[in-house]
């Protein structure tokens, strides 16, 4: 066994902490690099230092980060082809990674065809309603996909543990969103539900480095602040959750969460498999002749209308 194959979790904390920051130039660089030069470019980039314990070599990572992206766009466009309908469920506790995840996914695809869907705490009159009306609304159309980051099973999770949500209200939606995922499933959509799981030690790590670093401090609300308080309160909501509503129309997926490099490329991986797809032929694109007007006159530009060339 190398070091690379052991556990991620064994890390010291400097080590997490060094492979935390890491990620966050691994992931601006992901949006650098252009799938045609991708070979070409990670050739060119010496070796990234020695592996640590549990962290994937980081030129297999964008290797098959990338391989697995231009699959996904190979199923963006057998989605809209076949007018397939396609829900995903991304839920799990706070720094979990599920955003990260849902970044990588629909990174490459059209968000005209993918969509994210991140509702934010319901409205006085959103109260009232059904449940499940403001999630009906965000449903995809034929040759469309949706990402839900968090979803109903808010009300199985943040909403029981923090007491928005009554006693008969909770046990109302254990009724329901079986019934309600089955009529789903009927009615065409795929439905795919996924759990991000990370251990009580790596959410401390990972809340700290949010304290620590100015550009993720934004993702600390007083909210998640008490849910890291009340880790074994959401422990027992998901163990809940999960019995009460892992149906053979719509299964929960694990993913697990405590190497951010590894689960983005399981949870694609497993996505894909769990679509039917394959390849559409391409028509032949022609870069139609640009059009030339000997009576067009371009139009000078006001020298302050253009932004300081700064760089």
């Amino acid at each position: 066994m190398t070091d690379s194959d052991l556990p991620y979790a064994s890390l010291t904390p400097s080590q997490r902490v060094e492979a935390d920051m890491l990620d966050s130039f691994d992931e601006e660089l992901e949006m650098e690099l252009d799938d045609d030069r991708l070979d070409e470019l990670l050739l060119e980039v010496p070796p990234q230092g020695p592996v640590q314990q549990g962290r994937l070599d980081r030129r297999f990572y964008f290797k098959e980060l990338f391989r697995l992206q231009r699959e996904l766009v190979k199923l963006q466009d057998w989605v809209q082809a076949h007018k397939l309908k396609v829900v995903v469920l991304f839920e799990g506790r706070d720094a979990a990674g599920k955003g990260g995840a849902i970044k990588r996914i629909t990174q490459r695809l059209n968000p005209r065809i993918c969509r994210v869907a991140a509702l934010p705490a319901p409205s006085e009159r959103e109260r009232t309603q059904w449940y499940f009306q403001r999630y009906v609304s965000l449903l995809p159309a034929g040759g469309e996909m949706v990402l839900f980051d968090r979803s109903w099973y808010n009300r199985a999770g943040v909403e029981r543990v923090m007491g928005f949500c009554t006693e008969d209200e909770y046990e109302e939606f254990f009724r329901t969103v079986p019934e309600f995922e089955k009529m789903l499933v009927r009615s065409g959509i795929i439905l795919v539900k996924y759990w991000f799981s990370i251990t009580d030690d790596e959410q401390h790590m990972r809340f700290l480095m949010r304290i620590r670093d100015p550009l993720k401090q934004w993702k600390l609300s007083p909210m998640d602040l008490e849910s890291r308080r009340r880790w074994e309160s959401y422990t027992l909501a998901k163990e809940i959750m999960l019995e009460r509503t892992h149906i053979e129309e719509a299964p929960w997926w694990i993913v697990e969460g405590v190497d951010k490099k590894r689960a983005r490329l399981n949870c694609i991986s497993h996505l894909l498999s769990q679509v039917p797809y394959g390849d559409l032929d391409q028509p032949n694109i022609v870069l139609p002749k640009r059009e030339y007007h000997p009576d067009y006159l371009r139009t000078p530009v006001p020298d302050e209308m253009y932004v300081p060339d700064v760089y």
